[in-house]
């Protein structure tokens, strides 16, 4: 009965008088109490009006269906397939939608479908990697945005591979805490190349400097990222994978005296397990230590500065290990590497300039630390400081 008057009245009545006949026919079975066959009929109406030519009535329906647990499903699965507007208030928010409707809407839905979904509350898994493989920036952005939503590390790093040049989302998602280590060097090393490509095409220095610079700030993080890992042999293996695991980087974490990384890394190239490891670069003696070098496939011509630097370390850990500066390169260690390598022979002229380059790092580094320390201190403190060493100074040239 319900069916055929609806049928009858619609031939003449104008759409926004059908919208709201919609809306109020949706409510009365969303809350009403009604008969069996009445909720039946009221049903068959219902569906019926997906087929408006209006959307003004469609719309009516999905405004009404959108939040409510009890909505038919059949209707609010036709919905997501209507016009954007219309799709997107029910892909929002419509509890009656299971993953398989949301992956589905992603795989066949446009960019307002995708951005709807990222927006939903406890999205899963598998919607999330759907959205991450599929979906532009925007609902990328409109993911990292969510607080109610945990990305698996694979959708992270699909984001990262499509739409890694993208500041603003990769500036999203530094912004979460729960970003795995492996996707925080996913997101250096897009940084890193974005930094490459804009100083060479401004041809502010050469190539082969700004590779060196990047290359060097990219090791730099990835130091300070397994710093932050209680256990970073994840993060190595990630490393491995991806082929950034290189001597230069593990030289620089035992300067920065980060012993943890160059553990995992040595147990993971070396096939060792990691306590024989930690015992090995605990000994003073450099036999165990050039074995496991070797069989860790590291390059000969590297190998007096790490047993250097492990002496240096040795001698100065507990120093190192109250330093608050997790990637802060270690003077004491750098001088000690440098002390045992010969200047006087050609071959080692590359890796002295590099120590020396760590050197000045770690010297400029120190500056800015100390510095920053005057700098919390009262001004009138501050001003004290300076008038004291002019006078100094001054009795010094009298």
């Amino acid at each position: 009965m319900i069916v055929r008057r609806f049928l009858e009245w619609s031939q003449t009545a104008q759409a926004g008088g059908r919208a709201e006949a919609a809306s109020a026919l949706a409510r009365a079975y969303l809350y009403s109490d009604i008969e069996p066959d009445q909720r039946r009929e009221a049903i068959a109406a219902l569906t019926v009006m997906l087929d408006d030519p209006a959307p003004i009535v469609r719309r009516s329906l999905a405004e009404a269906f959108a939040s409510a647990a009890d909505a038919p499903p059949h209707i609010v699965v036709a919905l997501t397939l209507d016009q954007s507007e219309i799709a997107a208030l029910v892909l929002a928010r419509s509890p009656v939608l299971c993953d398989a409707d949301l992956i589905d809407a992603v795989a066949v839905g446009d960019a307002a479908a995708h951005i709807a979904i990222a927006g939903r509350a406890g999205l899963s898994a598998g919607v999330c990697g759907a959205l991450a493989e599929i979906a532009g920036p925007a609902a990328h952005l409109a993911v990292l945005r969510n607080r109610s939503v945990q990305p698996p590390a694979f959708a992270y790093r699909r984001m990262i591979e499509r739409n890694g040049d993208h500041a603003e989302l990769r500036e999203a998602m530094l912004a979460r805490e729960d970003l795995p280590a492996s996707v925080r060097h996913m997101l250096v090393v897009a940084v890193s190349k974005a930094l490459s490509d804009f100083v060479s095409d401004c041809a502010w220095i050469r190539p082969e400097r700004g590779e060196r610079m990047v290359a060097e700030a990219r090791d730099n993080a990835v130091v300070t990222i397994a710093g932050e890992e209680a256990d970073c042999a994840a993060f190595v293996s990630h490393l491995c994978r991806s082929r950034q695991l290189n001597a230069g980087l593990l030289l620089r974490a035992l300067l920065c005296g980060q012993i943890g990384l160059l553990e995992a890394a040595l147990a993971e190239l070396a096939d060792v397990p990691r306590p024989r490891v930690s015992a090995i670069l605990a000994e003073r003696r450099s036999a165990g230590f050039a074995a496991l070098y070797r069989r860790a496939g590291l390059p000969d011509g590297l190998f007096r500065a790490f047993d250097a630097g492990l002496s240096a370390w040795r001698t100065s850990a507990r120093r190192i290990a109250q330093d608050d500066r997790p990637a802060a390169l270690s003077r004491p260690i750098i001088a000690g590497a440098l002390a045992a390598i010969d200047d006087s022979r050609p071959e080692n002229a590359k890796l002295i300039a590099l120590l020396r380059r760590f050197e000045a790092e770690a010297a400029r580094e120190e500056a800015r630390a100390l510095v920053a320390g005057f700098m919390v201190q009262p001004v009138d403190e501050l001003e004290l400081e300076i008038r004291r060493l002019i006078d100094d100074q001054s009795a010094l040239a009298a």
